[in-house]
């Protein structure tokens, strides 16, 4: 019950009456803030996978990424993540290489945007914020041509461009049968 129901139910004018007649013990406290669930709300494990290759060979200690942690969309190498400021808005990090997996979302992501400049009369200032949208998207979907698939050789490695350029569907007119 929080100290405004308790206000009501007691019939009492102003808060501070009900606080000064609710005394609340540490133990009752602390037995609320656990029953809130608020660690188990905002604690989460993140999977770290580890390149033995690139600790083997020493590439790790010239600079090269040898830990990746799993966010589900994507892999970040960052090595000091859980400081990270920007934890979870990677699109324009360089530490982020999007998942082979995550590529139909960004197309489908690309798409709306555009269909958002199409159709909805933005600002000069919303313009500019889905063309840099746009512009995220299309680096990550760049970074995602150089990733090999088990289907064949990359984009790139076929001499492909790297994204394909999508034209947003404006109307369409169905013509009667004659």
């Amino acid at each position: 019950m929080t100290l405004f129901e308790l206000q009501a139910w007691l019939g009492h004018r102003s808060p501070s009456s009900t606080q000064f007649y609710a005394k609340i013990s540490p133990k009752t406290l602390a037995k609320a803030y656990s029953e809130a669930g608020y660690f188990a709300r905002n604690v989460r494990t993140i999977e770290v996978l580890v390149d033995r290759d690139a600790v083997a060979s020493g590439a790790a200690a010239t600079g090269e990424p040898w830990q990746y942690y799993d966010l589900g969309h994507g892999w970040c190498t960052y090595s000091f993540f859980e400081q990270c400021q920007h934890r979870m808005a990677c699109a324009r990090c360089d530490f982020y290489t999007p998942k082979n997996s995550s590529k139909a979302q960004l197309l489908e992501a690309k798409e709306n945007l555009q269909r958002m400049l199409a159709s909805i009369p933005l600002t000069e200032d919303e313009r500019a914020a889905v063309d840099d949208g746009q512009t995220a998207i299309d680096a990550l979907l760049a970074r995602l041509t150089d990733i090999p698939t088990p289907a064949g050789p990359t984009p790139r490695e076929l001499g492909l461009p790297a994204t394909v350029t999508l034209l947003p569907i404006v109307e369409v007119r169905n013509h009667p049968t004659r």
